[in-house]
């Protein structure tokens, strides 16, 4: 069997992946569901609900903000309690809808049979009708970024997609949400990857998954046996080969230039296969992204498993159902422990974008102490987009922010390999991202400065 990876940088991360064999259970329904109003990304959500009024899941909670944002629903059957601010992964208070759970009273309108339905089965489903569904049901990506999903179908002016390529990698150390989910819900996935290239408007697909699923890739290479449209690329482990950039290389050896380019400039639409299953149930059931899976693990953790959560479930109760925090130092994460963040309370809610609750305990909850850099290069053989963390991370704590443009910290995506690799344990991925976050800010105030004036002459107002 051919493996296939990335060519710049990646790491080797010791491999968790205690759940793998935990087959998905249902979440129990929360007391209260959280839904802040930023689960994507673009702009927030606008609430259409007001307190008190009676929600059933599948109900629409708030609009889409605009272009590149997306709707939220119910989850859950209740009372809308407070249009208020909750606590998000982030940290940060964010705007959020609370709805007091009452029972489990779905929307009639949403099929809830497990009878498959098959594109060939639905002629009347066009490019235009997918992509139509999966924006109403306020699909987006599963894998962590949240970016909505028919964004993505709309490519900029002078661009073409020429493939889909879904994301099965899951090379975060514990995660193993999409491995159940292409082992449990194969038909399905393989469904919503039909409807992606006909939404696309392409005519292949492509699933790359990491060589630690020896299973999946069998599975899903029996399933396409017969489809030439599609085809299941085996992968090296390595991380962060699950980045877009990273994906794109392996599976079809081209190299997305810096930002802002995008996967589709060198012909690719990058989805996961959370997000495809999502798009199957959008369009051929009629359901809004409400649940998804979720690992929740840990290596103290007494019972780690994969669950099928409502969105908007505290991470306090999928915590509790795996037998509780562990004695002693603990660090929880949303995500994995290479990009996940720490939350700082456990009322955080289960977003679109939760893929996984790592619990880390003791001496894996502790920062070690940072030591002076030992030039050792390490941090720049790993980086996978080919920068020198250490020159960014020096820049950024320095505030030399013209040079830190100039060096392309604006291609750093995140990934956490350098600092993961250096020996003296330095905060590097942490002073490169408060760098970031300030050359960002200038590249939009700038481009910002350099729009058009708005000229306003009466009732109207022209561009000039």
């Amino acid at each position: 069997m051919k493996l296939h990876t990335f060519k710049i940088g990646g790491v080797h991360p010791l491999e968790y992946k205690i759940t793998a064999e935990s087959p998905v259970q249902k979440a129990e329904l929360p007391e209260k569901a959280i839904f802040p109003l930023n689960q994507h990304i673009g702009a927030l959500a606008k609430p259409v609900v007001k307190k008190g009024d009676q929600v059933k899941v599948g109900s629409l909670l708030a609009e889409a903000g605009g272009f590149v944002s997306a709707p939220i629903y119910s989850s859950v059957s209740g009372t809308v309690v407070e249009i208020g601010k909750s606590i998000d992964a982030t940290g940060y208070l964010q705007p959020s809808i609370i709805v007091q759970v009452e029972g489990d009273e779905w929307d009639p309108g949403i099929d809830r049979s497990e009878q498959l339905e098959k594109l060939s089965d639905h002629p009347e489903y066009t490019a235009e009708v997918i992509a139509s569904r999966i924006r109403m049901a306020g699909v987006t990506g599963m894998g962590g970024a949240s970016f909505p999903t028919t964004v993505k179908l709309s490519p900029p002016p002078g661009t073409k997609a020429e493939c889909i390529i879904l994301n099965g990698v899951e090379c975060e150390p514990y995660i193993t949400s999409d491995y159940r989910l292409m082992m449990e819900h194969p038909d399905e996935l393989l469904v919503g990857l039909d409807l992606l290239m006909k939404a696309a408007k392409v005519e292949k697909g492509y699933i790359g998954i990491e060589e630690n699923k020896p299973e999946a890739i069998r599975l899903l290479t029996e399933k396409t046996a017969g489809d030439p449209r599609v085809e299941i690329i085996p992968l090296a482990m390595k991380y962060p080969q699950g980045g877009e950039k990273q994906l794109v290389d392996a599976v079809i050896n081209r190299q997305i230039p810096a930002p802002p380019a995008l996967p589709v400039h060198v012909g690719a639409i990058v989805q996961n296969v959370g997000t495809a299953v999502a798009v199957y149930q959008a369009v051929m059931k009629n359901k809004p992204l409400i649940e998804r899976l979720v690992t929740v693990s840990g290596k103290r953790i007494t019972h780690p498993g994969n669950f099928q959560v409502r969105l908007g479930t505290p991470f306090r109760q999928l915590i509790k159902a795996c037998g509780g925090l562990p004695d002693g130092d603990n660090k929880v994460l949303a995500g994995g422990p290479m990009m996940g963040k720490a939350v700082v309370s456990l009322d955080v809610p289960v977003c679109k974008g939760t893929n996984a609750v790592t619990v880390l305990s003791g001496s894996d909850a502790r920062r070690k102490t940072p030591q002076p850099c030992i030039r050792c290069g390490k941090c720049v053989s790993a980086c996978p987009m080919g920068l020198e963390p250490y020159l960014l991370a020096t820049l950024s704590a320095f505030k030399q922010y013209d040079r830190l443009e100039a060096e392309e910290v604006t291609s750093c995506i995140s990934c956490g390999s350098c600092q993961y690799t250096c020996p003296a344990h330095r905060p590097i991925l942490d002073n490169i991202l408060q760098g970031k976050s300030v050359v960002m800010g200038k590249i939009k105030a700038r481009s910002k400065a350099k729009k058009p004036a708005t000229k306003t002459t009466g009732p109207s107002s022209v561009i000039s």
